[in-house]
């Protein structure tokens, strides 16, 4: 069964490039070879972002390999929103609300659909570009050394789609809070390391004026933890795989391997060991762990509270619609008990860049 919905979940887009050419080509009032370029283009386009799988175009001018990524990762949301554009009108004709005319041979409807097309898309950038600041209260019952401000963020997806220049932008607002401490909850490097490496995003990290802690993301699996580890190195990050950091011997950093290792280790044994080995009494247990599933694990091993990133919320509407289900929280702050939750939807993004009914973000707390 589990195979069987593997299969349909791949046939899908290909069922839906389909979908779209037949309409394009019935829709399009010019001649045959020229609504063939346009069928081609698009497919063309779809075809680049499993070639970006494939690491096709690393050996390419870092522009071209730029180009080429953003180009077919972006098909995917443009092939998601043609296809509930003309499903709508399907429907529409199917009770006689949508005339036969407006599907057939109609350069306006056209025409309509690419004004919409690019209104959305353009709109979702620019939503994209503005990251949100979100203030979080924080509150320990445990004692604590002082009062701290924490910058947290996750899913940075630094590479191709956000280059160094994005990377020196985000760095300059982290500094402007002047926080105590950083937090990035994983999926820092998007896919290649490539063009991480090519333009010495490493030294932007420097330049943060605070100490930072990160876990890895499933995304440093796809780019090579090897390399990965050697780039949190090289930026001056504190990487923690199911291990432990100390501040001020009352808080203690727990960050958990991805869940991509399905054999790291469980939350109840690295709470129990790290705290015991750190020789901290009653520390404020904060985690970092890239996919926030099996949120009650945290809760049962007495954790205070978990920065999570991962889900994006679906990056675009209705996906977020998904996520929502598909996760017990997929975004914002959650409470289980004595244990708090944030789950960022990313100061990054994975693909184009849009959001429509979801926000770039990052976390500002205030730990009390």
């Amino acid at each position: 069964m589990k195979t069987m919905w593997m299969i349909l979940f791949l046939l899908l887009p290909f069922l839906a490039i389909g979908y779209l050419a037949w309409h394009i080509w019935v829709m399009l009032p010019v001649q045959a070879w020229l609504k063939g370029l346009v069928i081609a283009v698009g497919v063309l386009s779809f075809v680049m972002l499993f070639l970006n799988f494939r690491r096709a175009f690393d050996s390419l001018p870092l522009w071209t390999a730029r180009w080429a990524y953003e180009i077919g990762t972006s098909s995917l949301f443009v092939l998601l929103y043609l296809v509930m554009i003309f499903l709508v009108l399907d429907l529409g004709r199917l009770v006689r609300l949508v005339p036969k005319s407006i599907l057939y041979q109609n350069g306006y409807t056209a025409l309509g659909i690419l004004v919409l097309m690019v209104g959305v898309f353009v709109y979702g950038n620019l939503h994209y570009h503005h990251k949100e600041r979100v203030a979080l209260d924080l509150k320990s019952a445990k004692p604590l050394a002082k009062e701290y401000k924490i910058v947290m963020a996750s899913d940075l997806h630094i590479g191709y789609h956000n280059p160094r220049k994005e990377l020196a932008r985000w760095v300059d607002m982290m500094n402007a809070e002047n926080p105590d401490f950083i937090l990035i909850a994983g999926d820092i490097i998007d896919g290649s390391m490539r063009p991480v490496q090519e333009e010495q995003m490493a030294q932007e990290f420097r330049r943060l004026k605070a100490p930072v802690y990160a876990c890895l993301g499933n995304h440093e699996f796809y780019a090579g933890v090897p390399g990965a580890k050697q780039f949190y190195k090289d930026a001056g990050i504190h990487l923690l795989i199911d291990e432990a950091a100390v501040i001020d011997s009352s808080i203690v950093i727990i960050g958990r391997d991805d869940r991509t290792n399905m054999r790291r280790k469980p939350i109840k044994d690295l709470v129990k060991v790290q705290s015991s080995k750190l020789h901290v009494q009653s520390p404020y247990i904060l985690v970092l762990d890239h996919q926030p599933y099996n949120l009650d694990r945290a809760e049962a091993a007495g954790v205070d509270f978990q920065l999570s990133g991962h889900t994006h919320r679906g990056q675009v509407w209705p996906i977020s619609w998904i996520t929502d289900r598909i996760y017990e929280c997929s975004w914002g702050s959650h409470q289980r008990g004595n244990t708090q939750y944030y789950v960022s939807s990313g100061i990054g993004i994975w693909g184009g860049k849009f959001r429509i009914g979801t926000q770039s973000e990052y976390v500002v707390a205030t730990l009390k």
